[in-house]
């Protein structure tokens, strides 16, 4: 028996696979940290195919966090303004259960809202949509994919007719031309960057093009690094297209018999001339031509982005015009060639599949299709029009909700809004006005602990067995090595717990996560998503498996729409070039630029943009409880050129309030010219518990796309004030002994 479990690192979507042991191990001294607490070794899995045992600094030191300010017991209290009591189990569930039954029988189903996370196994969604959407009758259950990955789900269905991302991790090693935008990929989703910055190094040929207001690491391994202005971002993929259009760069061929809308798509673009869109973008022509002639003459373009274009007013909008390029000159369905985007956070490919936001069903059906509700009905055991044919409240509908009176109780499970949220200062507001709040998660405190009612412990990495999914559809069983703390448990068992309570025993009679996820792969049989042939039994024998991935003895049924898309087990989607939609082509979108949805103007001249650093990830419920971590990034900064810095008196290290319509914060100055004259940068990971008054978020607006319904994150018009005088940062890695001064006590552990 190896010493080794095999688990997958929960951080950023890009699922790398991670081996560990215990601290003591024969003839080995035992592991531990500065302090002398036995750690868990932590290791990459060679074996692992997407990361093939490559970890960066945050999988490296996961295990340090472990045992550090854990929440270890079910806490409640009446009001915000009591201190925590902790009761049983028992006491806690029965809490629940009379409070939704109060709400269900008085507002309405629709006042009951979760909102969940990216964090989350897939066998944890899965419970929460059968509990919310089907025993109860409410699609309010949205999770904090929403504001990561949710432009991306819309671009692709609209495009392809289906969620999915169509490459895999080995198109970094195959292609000619990676275009990478709105995705400083070398922090954010290292591995990744590893595997594409060493096949670039080794093949000179291969051309790789960054799109980024700043000059970030990722961007310094370009060959080619557009700077284009924030929000402009249709322009140039609209530039770009009029080129290859103009120099006749495009697959007439694939277009003709595979795509439609292409002549709205060009009626479009040709209003996009070279003039027009550098003057825009803020670059050159020439840079546009040199971008535009990488594309047309490259045989296999690969496209890379994340939370840049996805965190837009118009996300769904730049989603499908990457992807237009991509039509236009058939780079699809190949090796090394396709619209790639990387997922934020470990398992929001897995909620995707289970239906994990406010719009989706489990198997990627949608709740407003009548034979889609039909079908999980009937396998749920409903009664037709059991599950509500509306749309139920995004993350951001929530907190209006809680404004307006129409949520009467708010279950966040695994996130941290109180530092995530756009306009912090709504959103916390709100926080207070919600009449019962539970907040279920592994640590004590978090931002979002000191608006809760309920608090419930909750297992997590390493304390529960489970399935997760990343960015290229590689499902990784992650197996429990050690014991929850004390009376903390899996998500999935909470939500499965409360749901027998409430009256749905047969519903919820589950013994263990793999029967859950065998459940839940039956609902994926004939989808896109087919993962019927994947099991716990399966992924502990034969390792990580990537979907479509069907049972050996499941045969096609010859009424199955585009069942050919459906029979490979392929590494790619869409090789036939046949795609999920009524008939088989994908669609051109045709969309100018509309630009930020709160544009600099006299009186908030800046645009502010906001991102990851990285040793860091999220709201630093773990991370910052890491001394090598904080360490690395000890105080937020805000990043200014040179220009501007010398116009307002700014200089490095100097403190500068930062104002918007909404808020504010401080932050010391970095001066550089990685961010470009009149674009100000800050990251996004700091909450009141880490800093005093440095909060991304108190200064975004909650604008969204009208598709998607993803907050515009990364961009808001700003003022800066440079102070005088220093003020004193917290201390950013707080000790055991800090928390218990905290304002908020818990009392009778």
């Amino acid at each position: 028996m190896s010493e080794f479990t095999k688990t997958l690192c929960p951080y950023c979507g890009v699922g790398c696979g991670l081996e560990v042991s215990p601290p003591a191990q024969h003839g080995k001294a035992t592991n531990q940290d500065n302090q002398g607490n036995p750690i868990w070794r932590v290791r990459g899995d060679k074996a692992h195919p997407s990361s093939q045992g490559m970890v960066c600094v945050k999988g490296a030191t996961i295990a340090e966090s472990l045992d550090k300010n854990r929440l270890h017991y079910p806490m409640v209290r009446d009001s915000l303004d009591q201190e925590f009591r902790r009761v049983s189990w028992d006491e806690a569930f029965d809490l629940i259960t009379k409070r939704i039954q109060t709400v269900r029988f008085t507002q309405g189903t629709e006042a009951l809202c979760m909102y969940g996370s990216g964090q989350f196994h897939t066998e944890d969604y899965y419970i929460a949509q059968k509990l919310m959407k089907g025993c109860l009758g409410t699609n309010n259950f949205d999770a904090n994919s929403r504001l990561c990955m949710s432009s991306a789900v819309a671009g692709y269905i609209q495009s392809f007719g289906s969620d999915g991302p169509p490459c895999c991790y080995e198109d970094l090693e195959l292609t000619d031309c990676a275009f990478l935008i709105g995705t400083n990929t070398a922090e954010c989703h290292p591995i990744v960057f590893n595997r594409l910055e060493k096949y670039h190094k080794k093949n000179r040929k291969v051309k790789m093009i960054v799109v980024d207001p700043r000059r970030t690491t990722t961007a310094e391994a370009a060959d080619l690094h557009l700077a284009i202005r924030p929000g402009t971002d249709i322009d140039l993929l609209n530039g770009i297209a009029h080129l290859l259009m103009r120099w006749n760069y495009i697959d007439t061929m694939f277009m003709d018999e595979c795509t439609i809308n292409f002549p709205a798509y060009a009626e479009v673009i040709r209003h996009y001339s070279p003039e027009i869109v550098a003057r825009q973008c803020g670059i050159s022509i020439e840079d546009l031509e040199t971008a535009a002639r990488y594309w047309g003459k490259s045989e296999r373009v690969l496209s890379l982005w994340s939370m840049g274009v996805n965190q837009s007013s118009e996300g769904t909008a730049k989603v499908r015009t990457i992807i237009n390029l991509h039509l236009m000159t058939g780079q699809i369905g190949k090796p090394g060639a396709g619209p790639f985007s990387l997922t934020g956070q470990p398992n929001a490919m897995g909620g995707r599949e289970a239906g994990g936001l406010a719009n989706l069903l489990p198997g990627y059906r949608a709740v407003e299709n009548p034979p889609h509700r039909a079908e999980v009905e009937e396998f749920w055991g409903l009664k037709p029009g059991q599950i509500s044919p509306n749309p139920g409240l995004t993350a951001w509908d929530m907190i209006t909700g809680l404004e307006n009176g129409a949520v009467e109780l708010l279950w966040i499970a695994a996130t941290n809004p109180a530092v995530s949220m756009p306009d912090l200062k709504r959103t916390k507001k709100a926080l207070l006005r919600s009449p019962f709040t539970i907040y279920q998660d592994a640590y004590y405190p978090t931002e979002t602990s000191a608006y809760a009612h309920v608090l419930l412990p909750a297992a997590q990495w390493g304390e529960k067995t489970g399935v997760m999914t990343n960015s290229e559809r590689v499902v990784t069983l992650c197996s429990a090595f050690r014991q929850p703390p004390r009376e903390a448990k899996a998500d999935w068992e909470i939500f499965a717990e409360v749901g027998r309570r409430l009256g749905f025993e047969k519903e919820f009679a589950f013994a263990n996560s793999a029967e859950v996820y065998a459940e839940f792969v039956k609902l994926t049989k004939t989808r896109p998503c087919d993962m019927t042939g994947i099991s716990h039994a399966q992924l502990q024998a034969e390792g990580p498996t990537q979907w479509p991935h069907r049972e050996k003895s499941h045969k096609l049924e010859s009424s199955t729409p585009n069942s050919s898309l459906l029979t490979p087990n392929s590494k790619r989607l869409y090789t036939d070039l046949r795609f999920h939609t009524p008939d088989g082509r994908a669609r051109f979108g045709a969309y100018y630029s509309k630009g930020l949805a709160e544009p600099p103007d006299p009186d908030y001249p800046f645009v502010l943009t906001n991102g990851r650093l990285y040793g860091h990830w999220h709201t630093q419920t773990r991370t910052g409880r890491i001394e090598k971590i904080c360490k690395m990034h000890p105080e937020p900064f805000i990043e200014i050129h040179p220009r501007d810095a010398a116009k307002l008196g700014i200089v490095d290290s100097m403190y500068v309030e930062v104002r918007s319509r909404r808020g504010k914060a401080k932050f010391p100055a970095k001066v550089t010219k990685a961010s470009a004259p009149g674009t100000v940068f800050v990251p996004m990971h700091w909450g009141s518990l880490w800093a005093d008054n440095a909060e991304a978020n108190a200064l975004t607006h909650p604008e969204s796309c009208p598709d998607s319904l993803q907050p515009e994150l990364k961009a808001c018009a700003v003022q800066l004030i440079p102070i005088a005088v220093e003020v004193t940062i917290k201390n950013y890695q707080l000790q055991s002994s800090q928390w218990e001064a905290s304002k908020v006590v818990i009392s009778n552990q």
